[in-house]
């Protein structure tokens, strides 16, 4: 029997996942698998999920359906619970639905590749979706506490029942004092593309900080590209991409490891073209 995979979101249509795990299941292989995406707005996730057949084994999720995915999932793994986040349903034998949030696990991943010590000091800019992932990184990274900046005093917040779940304190600080709290060992920028330019030339980098900036188009951004002429270590919302689909795969597929460098040659080939 075939078998279908997706990523679900709304808008969806500058998706970049169905490029990631088509490779990966050729490269793997995997003959009759394939992965597509699907716009699909929050009211509609529920209806969509209860209407798949046997044949689909895993979704992919991003905005805005991250808390409802957990909401309709039947079981979750202790991250997705803690941060309050899924943006991966896997299919179970007995057909119901195991949520996870792995790009907790990219985040850690790329961050601890562009060098990040253990126990970091973390700065979040942001108070989303992403910003939850961003603290169940902080917490796994052994962090105790994360210094949060967001526009609204009442998104932070919003995150604190998660940063308590994952035993973490938040300090909070606001928007217009963004520039001074970049002395950390991680800052995380989780805000929507353009939000941040402005700090670019106000920031004093600190030497040994790694910046990881959730965007990838376009890039690099103004923060970025100031970060890396400060000779500051870069991560980019690319490289996370990449790195929370190779669990998504391993999770959908049961193939170990995924086919990491095949995954990542079209992903980056496919952006390159944009």
């Amino acid at each position: 029997m075939p078998t279908k995979a997706a990523v679900l979101g709304k808008p969806i249509n500058h998706s970049l996942s169905p490029v990631i795990h088509n490779s990966g299941f050729t490269a793997a292989g995997l003959d009759g698998w394939s992965y597509v995406a699907i716009e699909c707005a929050e009211a509609e996730l529920a209806a969509l999920i209860s209407g798949l057949g046997p044949e689909w084994a895993g979704l992919s999720l991003t905005m805005p359906l991250k808390e409802e995915a957990l909401r309709l999932a039947a079981s979750a793994s202790a991250v997705a619970r803690a941060t309050g986040a899924a943006n991966t349903l896997v299919r179970r034998a007995d057909g119901t639905w195991h949520a996870d949030n792995t790009d907790v696990y990219g985040m850690v991943h790329v961050l601890r590749e562009a060098g990040l010590r253990p126990s970091p000091s973390v700065t979040v800019l942001g108070g989303g979706g992403t910003a939850r992932a961003a603290l169940g990184a902080a917490a796994e990274l052994g962090a105790a506490t994360v210094t949060v900046v967001t526009r609204r005093p009442a998104a932070r917040d919003d995150l604190r029942p998660a940063a308590a779940a994952l035993g973490l304190e938040i300090q909070g600080a606001e928007w217009a004092a963004a520039a001074d709290f970049f002395a950390a060992d991680a800052v995380i920028s989780t805000v929507p593309k353009g939000a941040a330019d402005h700090l670019a030339p106000a920031v004093r980098w600190r030497p040994g900080t790694v910046l990881f900036d959730a965007i990838y188009d376009p890039w690099p951004t103004p923060l970025a590209a100031a970060a890396t002429a400060a000779e500051i270590s870069v991560v980019s919302g690319l490289d996370l991409l990449l790195a929370q689909a190779l669990s998504q795969f391993e999770q959908f597929t049961g193939v170990t490891p995924a086919p990491r460098a095949a995954m990542r040659a079209a992903l980056f080939e496919a952006a390159s073209r944009r």
